[in-house]
């Protein structure tokens, strides 16, 4: 029998009642959060950030440079991989930790009774119990990450953040945000307010860039633009960071893949945006210990682990768009320069995503793909019909039941005279979350 903790009972009452997907608007958590008495009034100073890539690396950073520099963080992050409690870390002296269950089962309930049974999301009832616990928790700056767009995502109720972030923007959700990058770009400015700081990271598409530049002149808000007025690059094993106050030499990121240099980039320049004087020092410890489960992190040890051939390297990844996928896909090639091995690709990905546009980007990094269904979606995509879009990217390609299926294939079809294959494992944040699970290393 499996143990549910309090907090997910309290969530799995509310998936009983209302919706678990998206639908965009302030007027419900606006209702909510005055029946709660506006507790996102009462946080500490605000980095809000949005964006299609990198958001989530961009919190990491911010949050190991800041905490580096002795600073309490909280941190609001979704989805979550394997447990409800990650989307909630509680900023304490020596580190943020996960919120203890007891703490957000008692905030779901309290929240859960003010809504009074009304209509409403369960992720805007989860975003309202993210401003309760931070308003009521004291700390020095709390990182809220948007769930979904900008402009209506529950999140944007903040009038007046220290800083806003806008990270790298590409295609992605189009049902919600529209089938054009400037559409999409238009969505993400929403977190834009008035006088406000706001970062604007690499962005790889010039039409984006443009929409964001002209919210802020629009909105007067100061805006700084990587590649224009901060910039990053690598050199003999260092990475360099430059803006107007001159230049840091730092450690590389811990994190891997050379598209982090520009999100650590990013990350330092909003924390100087939002007010922090964070040492050098500080920045540099931040990038040895950042940590962010589920991007391009590599597995160690676990259950899923000792089922790989030996010596085999595996990977995670979450990423499910086209963008992540070229940036993935880079990260897969640097790790090609420094030790040729066959890759292989476990793939499962849900009804949402562009898999062809995925795909495409390893259409000549890839040995093979085996495609995977994810249980705990249903919304997953059919393996059979995932496979289809491999083979239509350029990719050889075949369903299996499992990831612990494909694991054993790729032991059988593997070439024995080359060394032992690298594996990535990707494609959907539920499917990595479910490997950390199975794995025995969820995220702390």
């Amino acid at each position: 029998m499996v143990m549910v903790s309090a907090a997910e009972a309290e969530i799995n009452e509310l998936l009983t009642l209302h919706p678990k997907g998206f639908d965009l608007s302030l007027d419900r958590i606006s209702r909510l959060l005055a029946a709660l008495g506006n507790p996102q009034e009462r946080m500490p100073p605000v980095i809000h950030v949005a964006g299609t890539n990198g958001k989530g690396s961009v919190t990491a950073f911010s949050r190991a440079m800041l905490e580096a520099a002795g600073l309490r963080v909280h941190v609001h992050t979704s989805p979550h991989l394997v447990n409800w409690h990650e989307r909630y870390r509680m900023g304490q002296p020596g580190g943020s930790r996960l919120v203890e269950d007891a703490v957000l089962a008692e905030a779901i309930h309290r929240v859960a009774a003010a809504n009074g049974g009304a209509k409403i999301t369960v992720f805007e009832i989860l975003t309202a119990v993210m401003f309760l616990l931070f308003s009521e928790h004291p700390a020095d700056v709390a990182i809220v990450e948007v769930g979904l767009g900008g402009r209506f995502d529950a999140t944007n109720v903040i009038a007046r953040p220290a800083a806003c972030v806008i990270t790298s923007i590409s295609l992605d959700h189009q049902a919600y945000l529209g089938d054009r990058v400037e559409l999409i770009a238009a969505e993400k400015a929403g977190i834009i307010k008035p006088g406000v700081p706001v970062v604007i990271g690499e962005q790889p598409e010039d039409d984006a860039r443009a929409v964001l530049v002209t919210t802020a002149e629009r909105l007067h808000a100061p805006s700084t633009v990587y590649g224009q007025d901060y910039f990053t690059f690598a050199e003999r094993g260092r990475l360099t960071y430059q803006d107007e106050d001159g230049l840091l030499d730092l450690p590389l990121p811990r994190l891997t893949g050379r598209y982090q240099y520009a999100n650590a980039a990013a990350a330092i320049r909003a924390i100087k945006a939002a007010g922090f004087a964070v040492s050098e020092d500080a920045i540099a410890q931040g990038m040895e210990t950042v940590e962010w489960p589920g991007r391009m992190q590599r597995l160690s040890h676990g259950a899923i682990f000792d089922l790989a051939v030996p010596g085999a390297e595996i990977w995670l990844d979450g990423g499910h768009n086209p963008g992540a996928g070229r940036v993935i896909a880079e990260a897969m090639a640097n790790l090609e320069e420094i030790q040729s091995r066959p890759l292989f690709l476990v793939t499962g990905m849900i009804n949402t995503k562009d898999p062809v546009g995925y795909f495409e980007a390893f259409a000549d990094l890839a040995r093979h793909v085996f495609t995977v269904p994810i249980p705990s979606s249903d919304a997953g995509l059919d393996p059979l019909a995932l496979a289809d879009d491999a083979l239509d990217a350029g990719l050889t390609a075949e369903p299996v039941d499992s990831v612990e299926d494909a694991l054993a294939m790729i032991a059988q079809v593997r070439d024995t005279s080359q060394p032992a294959p690298r594996i990535l494992i990707g494609g959907s944040l539920y499917l990595v979350g479910e490997v950390l699970r199975a794995n025995g290393t969820p995220p702390v």
